[in-house]
């Protein structure tokens, strides 16, 4: 078979009837800010983790709010908790204490 240098992908469909969901509610109840976040890349532009690592905070909110948390707690110690995100987010997103709740709730709910 011929390469031409790509691959086609599966597709990923997300069933949120079958996602758990109480994760995702118990940050917007921690950290009721998530909800303003519009996923423009301001965030991830500046993070100061991102020109080191693979770390992409934009792509961690996005899988966290599909309760796809596959990977989502070992990327997060990438997170430096630096702020500049929390600096440049035009919806005022606290991006830090975000990152904080998340690692909590993760770390309980594999605990458990």
């Amino acid at each position: 078979m011929t390469n031409f240098g790509f691959k086609i992908s599966n597709t990923r469909v997300i069933h949120l009837d079958e996602c758990k969901m109480e994760l995702v509610r118990k940050l917007y109840k921690e950290e009721p800010s998530f909800k303003r976040c519009i996923s423009c890349g301001a965030c991830a532009a500046t993070c100061s983790a991102r020109q080191f690592t693979d770390f992409n905070i934009r792509k961690l909110h996005t899988l966290f709010r599909r309760a796809q948390y596959e990977g989502v707690q070992q990327a997060l110690k990438a997170c430096m908790l630096c702020g500049k995100c929390t600096l440049v987010c035009p919806r005022g997103v606290n991006l830090r204490s975000l990152i904080i709740h998340m690692r909590k709730i993760l770390f309980e709910a594999n605990k458990k």
